[in-house]
């Protein structure tokens, strides 16, 4: 199957870790439109070049502390077409829940670790480009670990391993492939989760969404 070419904005600010993402990007058939040391530059080439996908470092000049998050979260309010793919050194759960708080689409959050996993990497950016969520295996499984006294607590174990593979953006297909089970079965899960988090079907039903919103704002702080 062939690629998507992405066009792609990143937000990287050692130039060595950028150039390396450059040319990984590149050889994957990927368009670097542009590139930013810092997150102004970033929100400005962002709004220049309107990306599939900006790809950000949450440390970013001049504190090294959250300016990447906070560029990242002010791009999925003004330009919600773009998709955000944030990568950190270390896992931070109130990071993740504060860049999921306006909705699991068009989003991900891998730690940097993963980033050097090419196809993982790779599949990470189309899945946010497409709309999808990729959140990190290890980003998941602390946020469902996290913290106790919430309807999380309920899911059985299945349940939970479900649960995680949703919040990485696996379909059910996917995630019957990943746990060696029908697809049926996966499908019963899922159902017991969303009637464990009270959530009933709707028109639009988005439940996969609101599941994935629901045990991040009750555990992920």
């Amino acid at each position: 199957m062939t690629e998507r070419h992405l066009r792609v904005v990143l937000a990287e600010d050692s130039v060595v870790l950028r150039d390396g993402m450059v040319e990984l990007l590149t050889a994957r058939g990927c368009r670097v439109v542009a590139t930013a040391g810092t997150a102004e530059g970033l929100l400005t080439e962002v709004d220049r070049h309107r990306p599939d996908v900006a790809v950000v470092d949450i440390r970013m000049p001049p504190t090294h502390t959250d300016e990447g998050i906070r560029a990242a979260v002010r791009i999925r309010a003004t330009t919600p077409g773009v998709g955000v793919l944030v990568f950190s050194q270390h896992i931070e759960t109130a990071w993740a829940s504060r860049l999921l708080a306006a909705g699991a689409t068009g989003v991900g959050y891998l730690l940097k670790e993963r980033v050097a996993r090419t196809s993982e990497f790779m599949d990470a950016l189309h899945r946010v480009a497409d709309g999808g969520t990729a959140l990190d295996p290890e980003v998941v499984d602390r946020l469902v670990h996290g913290r106790g006294g919430s309807r999380v607590d309920t899911l059985t174990p299945r349940e939970r391993e479900v649960l995680e593979l949703m919040a990485q953006g696996h379909s059910n297909r996917s995630v019957a492939a990943r746990l060696v089970v029908s697809e049926r079965a996966v499908e019963k899960h899922v159902a017991a989760v969303f009637t464990k988090f009270d959530l009933p079907a709707t028109e639009a039903d988005n439940r996969r969404v609101k599941a994935v919103l629901t045990y991040l704002s009750e555990t992920g702080g």
